[in-house]
């Protein structure tokens, strides 16, 4: 691959994209800071995941979609990966914040817990808040970034964006 590097903004101003979309979440333990330079788009680790959440994204390039299923950080995406894309001596596999938007069924006064019921680290509780409601509440400290609870959404509410903790280095 060239030197140069891939900008992804100006490939979606040229697509016509007139708002930026929120950045692409990479395979786990990928580093970052330099995915489009490393990155071969081979392929490789969209056919190891045995999940089927890698797949090719803008670009070619591997992203994750958590509406696929959730990731279970086996690594076979990293180990199949030809070129120096991941770094598996990482403490963590990347660092992602949940999100829960304001179409969650629950906030809008609808029983639902999914998300909650998904999260195999019980990092989504639910607490009641003044009326009787109760509003979910996630636990960064215990999250580990899985994306089950986005798979189980049913109203799309729940998102899962890169932390600053995700570059890793060189």
């Amino acid at each position: 691959m060239t030197e140069e590097s891939v900008d992804l903004g100006r490939r979606g101003f040229l697509r016509g994209r007139t708002r930026a979309a929120p950045a692409a979440l990479r395979p786990p333990w990928s580093r970052m800071d330099r995915f489009t330079d490393l990155c071969s788009r081979c392929g490789a680790c969209a056919e190891a995941c045995p999940e089927g959440i890698v797949r090719a994204g803008d670009g070619g390039f591997p992203e994750i979609d958590f509406r696929r299923g959730e990731c279970s950080f086996c690594a076979a995406c990293a180990d199949a990966c030809p070129e120096p894309v991941f770094d598996r001596a990482a403490e963590r596999p990347w660092t992602l914040a949940v999100r829960i938007g304001p179409s969650c069924l629950a906030v809008n006064r609808i029983v639902c817990r999914s998300c909650r019921d998904a999260c195999p680290e019980s990092a989504i509780r639910f607490a009641l808040a003044p009326g009787g409601v109760a509003v979910p509440a996630v636990d960064g400290g215990a999250c580990t970034g899985c994306g089950a609870c986005q798979a189980a959404c049913p109203a799309d509410a729940v998102t899962l964006h890169p932390g600053p903790e995700t570059v890793h280095a060189p």
